[in-house]
């Protein structure tokens, strides 16, 4: 990735260009040769000074990035991008570096000619809002799980359109909590509705079977960005991308072999590696490669820990028995989040947990998919390995810890609390659930005591695999109010329409 400095985004000079003489009119006239970007624009993790832009050609070329506070982009300098090929499926980024802070940054996104410098393609633009350094409001979305069983985009059903309503409500970001895409989930052309209704699914060559090269895998991120209202979201609202299980296979884990008749290709870690490359392509996460779990810091108000809780996931069993070594995070990680929280010196600190703490999430009538080991007795497994982490916090005077969640596709707050617990010398904390944003939607699941949740609020569907035509599709939004610091969290439907809300206090 190549970057952007503030001299060249605030002032002239920048590779000795005026950004609007590169953007203006292309030199040629040649029809049917201009290098086009095919998926629009996507821009991640915006930090107080930086931000990644993504961008896809429909061949060999060479992106260009140009970037401004104005809307008009007046004044605005541009930087030479990467030269996009069918190594990386002719996706690039370019990471735009010391941005001002607490802005809204617009950019423009255009693709040049490898055979015929000068000829440049239509422009795309967009907008992203870089992170504050100084105590402000802040206002985000999360949700998880994208065209989740066979429940494609239906024009006639909106498409995605719970995108678009978490588009007006004005995000500074989007938290992705995984379940980016169904690798594992085929579409057919119409499925038949309860009622006699019809849905039709917009069907691609890569949608239609389950994933398992790279151009299937490939293929996930691209079908998204057919949608409207997904490629409108994109455009404007910068995002955090974590992963979870469907952009490999269901309930996956490392070492895995299938037994799916399915699959060609039986073992998963043939698969992840594919997937992991498509996934690093096609989201704007910064690291071309490794793990994906990070923190990125929103001035003194909040901090937010993405996890990954699949790439050193241990196998999926019945965890009967107390094994520290056990876990869902590895010792790196691990260690890393309770040095995080440690450290943090933010009123809230956000845990985005792909996979939830407290629900039990069975796979199959004996191995457990989650944290939660579906009894109410001493810690077993993976439970031991989020004591650790919680009771780390406790001993050394942290508050302020919310988990936020998605992948049971239901919308739900619980609050934990030792009282009530299994477990003891932890902080009362709360996890929020929040999705599917476009799949079927089911639950609610069981509780686990180990932790002493309670559940606040849910709101499941009455049958499993609701289609998104019955509503049933949910995002949540975190509101942090600059002069109290309170945090205000809403679990809103498809529509936007708040199902329920509470404000948590800074002494929590």
């Amino acid at each position: 990735m190549t970057s952007i400095s503030r001299r060249g985004l605030l002032k002239a000079g920048a590779l000795g260009i005026a950004g609007s003489a590169l953007f203006e009119a292309p030199a040629f006239s040649s029809a049917g040769v201009r290098p086009l970007l095919t998926h629009g624009v996507q821009s991640g993790d915006a930090t107080a000074d930086s931000a990644i832009i993504w961008g896809r050609a429909d061949r060999p070329a060479r992106l260009w990035v140009q970037a401004s506070r104005r809307p008009d982009l007046r004044g605005a300098r541009v930087i030479r991008g990467p030269i996009v090929t069918p190594g990386t499926d002719f996706t690039g980024k370019v990471r735009l570096r010391n941005l001002p802070s607490d802005s809204k940054i617009y950019y423009r996104v255009r693709a040049e000619s490898i055979d015929r410098p000068g000829l440049f393609g239509s422009s795309v633009n967009g907008s992203l809002s870089t992170a504050p350094l100084r105590r402000t409001d802040i206002r985000f979305v999360w949700t998880g799980d994208v065209v989740g069983q066979g429940w494609g985009i239906d024009p006639a059903y909106g498409g995605l359109r719970l995108f678009e309503s978490m588009r007006r409500r004005r995000p500074d970001f989007l938290l992705h909590s995984g379940d980016t895409v169904y690798a594992d989930g085929p579409l057919v052309e119409q499925v038949t509705l309860p009622d006699g209704r019809l849905w039709r699914n917009l069907v691609t060559e890569e949608k239609s079977k389950v994933a398992e090269t790279l151009k299937e895998y490939r293929g996930q991120y691209a079908y998204n960005l057919l949608d409207e209202n997904y490629k409108r979201f994109a455009a404007e609202v910068p995002q955090i991308n974590q992963w979870d299980d469907h952009e490999v296979r269901n309930n996956w884990f490392p070492g895995q072999i299938l037994d799916d008749v399915r699959y060609t290709e039986k073992s998963v870690d043939v698969l992840a590696t594919r997937a992991h490359q498509a996934y690093h392509e096609w989201t704007p996460i910064p690291s071309a490669t490794g793990p994906v779990y990070r923190k990125l810091s929103y001035g003194p108000l909040l901090d937010i820990f993405i996890l990954d809780m699949r790439t050193f996931k241990d196998p999926n069993d019945g965890n009967t028995y107390a094994d520290p070594q056990r876990g869902m995070l590895g010792a790196e990680q691990r260690e890393w989040l309770i040095r995080g929280l440690r450290s943090s010196k933010a009123t809230w600190k956000i845990i985005a947990n792909d996979l939830p703490l407290g629900l039990v999430v069975p796979d199959g009538a004996t191995a457990q998919e989650g944290v939660a080991q579906g009894d109410n007795g001493a810690p077993k497994g993976r439970e031991l390995e989020f004591a650790q982490v919680l009771q780390s916090a406790h001993r050394h005077g942290v508050k302020g810890i919310v988990f936020l969640t998605a992948d049971v596709h239901y919308t739900a707050a619980q609050h934990y609390d030792p009282s009530r617990a299994s477990v003891q010398d932890f902080t009362p904390f709360w996890e929020f659930v929040s999705g599917p944003a476009h799949a079927g939607a089911f639950g609610p699941n069981a509780l686990d005591g180990t932790f002493g949740p309670q559940t606040a609020f849910v709101h499941a569907p009455p049958v499993a695999n609701t289609s998104p035509a019955e509503g049933f599709q949910h995002f949540g939004e975190v509101e942090i109010d600059a002069h109290s610091g309170a945090m205000t969290v809403y679990l809103r439907d498809r529509d936007g329409v708040s199902l329920w809300s509470t404000t948590l206090k800074t002494d929590i």
